[in-house]
């Protein structure tokens, strides 16, 4: 079966970006001193980008949002073996805004930030796996 190429394309950049916030997470936990603040935003972002890069293959319309629940429960009306990743994830939204502007609470802990970064690395594997492989950055 022939793929289409304009939804290989936008899968593929929803995953691509994805991919580039992991990286930008770990090499905010790899800094010295940790820019852990930016591990856990990136975390956040790689997960929202992939859930909807998986959403876009599958060809459901999202809202514009940071909600991973809401994104979540697209996913799982999908594909419900998802559900402990999802669920494990939906932590992550918070993450979007709490450590992003002057005055907010102090920065995560290491071990938080590296939960969040693996968390995040896990769901974008598990989904890209689900999908061909011409859609994998």
């Amino acid at each position: 079966m022939r793929l289409d190429p304009a939804l290989v394309e936008e899968t593929h950049g929803w995953f691509a970006k994805a991919a580039a916030d992991l990286r930008v997470a770990e090499l905010a936990l790899e800094a010295d001193p940790p820019l852990l603040g930016h591990v856990v935003f990136g975390a956040q972002q790689a997960t929202e980008k992939s859930i909807k890069g998986f959403l876009v293959w599958h060809g459901q319309v999202f809202r514009r949002t940071h909600a991973i629940e809401e994104i979540g429960e697209q996913v799982l009306a999908i594909d419900d073996s998802l559900e402990s990743l999802v669920d494990v994830a939906v932590p992550l939204t918070e993450y979007a805004w709490r450590f992003r502007y002057p005055g907010d609470p102090p920065a995560p802990s290491h071990e938080e930030a590296g939960s969040a970064l693996e968390i995040a690395r896990d769901l974008h594997q598990e989904l890209l796996a689900r999908l061909p492989s011409e859609v994998r950055p």
